[in-house]
């Protein structure tokens, strides 16, 4: 569970990132959850954008994700949302206390 202080250092951390996932109108199948594995493994911190063609919303899509990727929500605005899972051998983020 992250802390309020840690969410607002992601937050600025995320603000720059371009998506590095997107979500369209198959929505979460196995190989977008493989991908997503993928990246949240390797940048620990991943932002996600859901397509306009999407029947789900991005908030709903998130908590589907966090769930199955067990990873942390950051954030979510308008359909992009933010999600980071530290990564415990080669961590690269060094989340204040």
């Amino acid at each position: 569970m992250l802390k309020p202080k840690q969410r607002s250092y992601l937050k600025s951390l995320a603000n720059p990132l371009k998506p590095l996932v997107h979500i369209g109108k198959e929505g979460l199948s196995e190989s977008l959850l493989a991908q997503l594995d993928e990246c949240l493994t390797s940048h620990e911190l991943v932002k996600v954008s859901v397509l306009e063609n999407s029947q789900l919303s991005a908030k709903v899509i998130a908590s589907e994700v966090c769930e199955k990727t067990r990873s942390e929500f950051v954030q979510a605005i308008g359909n992009r949302f933010t999600l980071y899972r530290k990564n415990h051998e080669e961590p690269k983020i060094q989340l204040p206390k």
